[in-house]
């Protein structure tokens, strides 16, 4: 699946994986409807980024987590 094309169906597709990826409990915190599609370039950086790393520690999870914060509507 290519998920260079900025639409719902892959926005859900990269917050899903990174809820996985960053360990989140809280997945309300996750939910893809709660992400503006017009940041999905700057949301797929971020996934990108963490598929590179692979593991995180835990300060780089609560950065992650903090930064996606901001793309939230």
């Amino acid at each position: 699946m290519s998920l260079q094309e900025a639409n719902q169906e892959n926005l859900e597709v990269i917050i899903n994986d990174m809820a996985e990826k960053l360990q989140v409990v809280n997945r309300s915190l996750m939910d893809p409807e709660d992400y503006d599609l017009n940041k999905y370039e700057e949301i797929k950086s971020l996934h990108d980024i963490i598929e590179m790393k692979g593991s995180l520690s835990v300060s780089e999870i609560q950065a992650f987590v903090q930064e996606l914060g901001q793309y939230r509507k």
